[in-house]
């Protein structure tokens, strides 16, 4: 059987790289079940995919996509038939960005029929990441000083609320004063504009002598050092992601001068302080530790049920039609919250 799917045929701008085509379908194996695709979401690490620079990446031509909701239409083995018929959300290793989507049946919750799509294809890889980060890889903890940069993102605006829920006194980073109303609003209690200023010295300002306890950095490159130098005694540095590289050109000389950036990490001075260094990579967690996503997706469901983490009213919903426009404008950090591309 075939199915249509955006395929990525080459690195480069997005309205180069894909093309829309008909593909085979898979068959579920064991463990697996096969959705039909409502929408899928779109990340940060499509867009490294795209440009080639995500080592993770299948080759080309490729199917990419992490998230995505829709409706079981079969079962492999060791899979209850109780699944089928279902309307679920959750996490794919790739392969998203089609009609059908074969997945494991740990990185799928079942959800209700009213949740929008652009919510449901949050909580795979935004949600399951933040709550990971937050409270699987390690722990925030209440009173504690929390800095989340790319705030107002993805990841970020969940994070944002976790540590907020959790009653932690939230410091952000964001790119425009749009963003920074949008987190003030949230009840984030010291937002900063890192484009017109520099956050490392703004942060020192109002820290007044103290230091952060936990940094959740998706940026990684010039940004390491400094919050490094922010980070406390029994402080944790989260690190997820690497955007700086994206803006840099110059292949992979390019890639060891973003290294370069981030500078000298002596394990014994981190030892000292009792610091620590977590990365996180969410396709090696469902790899070889796929119930932590499975109890992550869980958690994270319920507290969207439940109001904790807000559905996303900033995100945006494109065709299939508009992938291109969706993947430039996330490139270009033009966007707040989740992007999600329907199939009509």
């Amino acid at each position: 059987m075939k199915m249509k799917a955006a395929v990525l045929v080459k690195h480069g701008h997005a309205e180069e790289a894909f093309e829309l085509r008909e593909i085979d379908r898979k068959e579920p194996g064991s463990r697996e079940v096969s959705v039909k695709v409502e929408a899928f979401g779109l990340n940060f690490a499509d867009v490294m995919a795209r440009k080639g620079l995500y080592r993770e990446a299948p080759p080309l031509p490729s199917v990419l996509g992490y998230d995505l909701c829709g409706i079981v239409d079969q079962v492999g083995a060791g899979v209850s038939a109780d699944w089928l018929g279902k309307r679920v959300a959750g996490m794919s290793r790739f392969g998203a960005y089609a009609e059908y989507c074969v997945t494991n049946i740990n990185g799928l919750t079942a959800i209700t029929a009213d949740l929008d799509p652009i919510s449901a294809t949050s909580l795979g890889t935004q949600c399951c990441t933040a709550y990971h980060a937050a409270f699987q890889a390690t722990n925030i903890y209440p009173g504690e000083r929390v800095l989340i940069h790319a705030a107002a993102g993805g990841v970020g605006s969940i994070l944002v609320q976790l540590a907020l829920h959790h009653g932690c006194e939230v410091f952000a980073t964001a790119g425009s004063d749009e963003k920074l109303e949008k987190l003030r609003k949230m009840g984030v209690h010291h937002a900063v504009n890192y484009k017109s200023h520099d956050y490392e010295s703004a942060l020192l300002q109002i820290l007044q002598g103290e230091r952060i306890d936990a940094i959740f950095n998706a940026i990684a490159g010039s940004t390491f050092k400094k919050d490094q130098r922010l980070l406390g005694a029994g402080g944790r540095n989260v690190i997820y992601g690497a955007a700086e590289r994206t803006g840099m050109k110059g292949g992979k000389i390019a890639t060891l001068r973003m290294i370069n950036r981030m500078g000298l990490l002596i394990p014994i001075l981190r030892m000292a302080k009792s610091q620590s260094l977590v990365g996180v990579n969410m396709l090696k967690m469902g790899d070889y530790k796929p119930e932590r996503i499975a109890s992550a997706l869980a958690a994270c469901a319920h507290l969207m049920e439940t109001g904790v983490i807000s559905k996303q009213e900033g995100g945006l919903l494109f065709g299939i039609e508009d992938l291109a426009k969706a993947h430039r404008m996330l490139e270009e950090r033009k966007t707040t919250g989740k992007i999600a591309i329907r199939w009509d």
